[in-house]
């Protein structure tokens, strides 16, 4: 079963893998009440549906991007008006796309590095494997096709299961130091345990980001 992106950030948050607060809405109704509570200065508008390559896609309408930056809540909320009850189509959907049905809005960040991480089943071994890579936020087929040395590949035994060196081999090798290895390791372990503990087939963040640290103001 395939969730969106709103609901796999709810499971994020039982299992403590940090990720971004939002707020996801499926009637026109609520869009402005909910850009409201977010209290913010910029927004990310997301069009919620099982395929990928939103950002790039185009609404049968015509309307281009199902994944935009708002400036403010009134431009949020025409982007979102826009988005809600329209058909998407990305490389993924075919020519036939896919009614949203689902917008979700995200605190827009500071972004300082992006990566790719997943979690999947090895159909060869029937284990786990972590597939990651310093090239984050574009297509990991892409990726692997281009320049599969950019690809870290950590099989786990599940019999065993994750183990603190592994952690280390995939936060070394995408070129992390210092308390940022400690982070990927509690972000792994809480990946893990979601994979396992829900049965998944697949879990993905695309991308997965650093931070810029936040100024103090004055």
């Amino acid at each position: 079963m395939n969730i969106h992106e709103y609901q796999a950030k709810e499971l994020f948050g039982q299992y403590g893998v940090a990720s971004g607060t939002g707020i996801a809405v499926q009637d026109a109704a609520e869009i402005e009440p909910a850009l409201k509570r977010m209290c913010v200065d910029t927004v990310v508008v997301k069009a919620q549906i099982h395929a990928g390559g939103r950002g790039k896609g185009t609404f049968a309408d015509g309307y281009k991007g199902g994944v935009k930056l708002a400036s403010s809540c009134c431009e949020g909320a025409e982007m979102a008006r826009r988005m809600l009850g329209n058909t998407l189509i990305t490389k993924q959907t075919g020519p036939a796309g896919r009614v949203v049905k689902t917008v979700y809005f995200t605190e827009a960040c500071k972004i300082q590095k992006e990566f790719y991480l997943a979690i999947l089943m090895d159909r060869e071994t029937s284990n786990p494997i972590i597939i990651a890579s310093t090239e984050g936020g574009v297509e990991i087929e892409q990726v692997a096709a281009d320049t599969p040395e950019k690809i870290i590949r950590v099989p786990v035994d599940a019999g065993v299961g994750l183990q603190p060196y592994q952690c280390r081999r995939v936060a070394y090798g995408l070129g992390l130091e210092g308390d940022l290895v400690k982070q990927a390791d509690k972000l792994l372990n809480g990946l893990y345990r979601l994979f396992i503990e829900k049965d998944c087939s697949m879990v993905e963040i695309n991308p997965l980001i650093i931070t810029k640290p936040r100024r103090d103001a004055g």
